[in-house]
């Protein structure tokens, strides 16, 4: 079988590191491209600087931002992309209450603070039972990478998206709808209203994580991924 170029797309605050066991895993199946989503306060933007890191077709995947991103991906370039991965993400605009809490962690980034975002985000991103162990100060250590800087960006691009539920049903390549079961800031249901609307799309449940599976449970989300590939 010929390797395929699989986009890879981070998560708010998450770098290659989000990717680093899948990467590794489907590297006989896949050609993975980690694209920068730091750059830009915009999704379209993102997007756009996404589609061109990489030439000709290709597989796409999304975790969480990333997903929102490949979301635009498909109203931008869709006859570019060959079948679509989105993880722990939503199809949906943020909630006035969501837009909220951003701007709280906004105004405390730029109050000189930023290196507590992350800790209150924490217990959101992965399952409790990993917020005292190595994998917690992975994803914080991965946010400071980040940085600030792109985090103000990122929020601004996650606060203005659009409803991407209305161009779900012209999605007509395909999908795997994937989501930790444990998952508090994207919940399984609303990956079950994506899978629902998005013509024979599959969901998957990964036990026992949070909003972070291809950290937490790699060894599943590589095989879910790697079936998506070899479909």
């Amino acid at each position: 079988m010929q390797r395929q170029t699989l986009l890879l797309l981070p998560g708010l605050l998450c770098d290659a590191r989000l990717w680093r066991d899948q990467i590794a895993a489907l590297a006989p199946l896949a050609r993975a491209v980690v694209a920068d989503l730091t750059r830009d306060d915009r999704v379209e933007a993102m997007a756009a600087r996404a589609i061109a890191s990489v030439e000709g077709p290709f597989a796409l995947a999304g975790l969480s931002m990333g997903g929102y991103v490949a979301l635009e991906v498909m109203r931008q370039a869709p006859e570019r992309v060959t079948r679509l991965a989105l993880l722990d993400t939503s199809a949906r605009p943020d909630t006035p209450e969501q837009t909220r809490r951003r701007r709280g962690l906004i105004s405390l980034s730029r109050s000189g603070r930023f290196r507590g975002v992350t800790p209150r985000l924490l217990p959101q991103l992965i399952h409790p039972s990993r917020l005292d162990g190595p994998l917690a100060a992975e994803v914080m250590e991965m946010a400071e990478r980040v940085g600030q800087d792109a985090f103000l960006r990122q929020q601004a691009a996650i606060m203005h998206r659009p409803d991407s539920r209305p161009g779900l049903g012209r999605i007509a390549v395909p999908t795997l709808v994937g989501v930790g079961a444990e998952d508090a800031l994207t919940p399984p249901p609303l990956a079950a209203e994506m899978a629902a609307l998005i013509p024979g799309a599959r969901l998957r449940h990964f036990a026992g994580a949070g909003h972070l599976p291809t950290m937490e449970t790699p060894e599943a989300v590589n095989a879910a991924l790697a079936a998506w590939l070899a479909g």
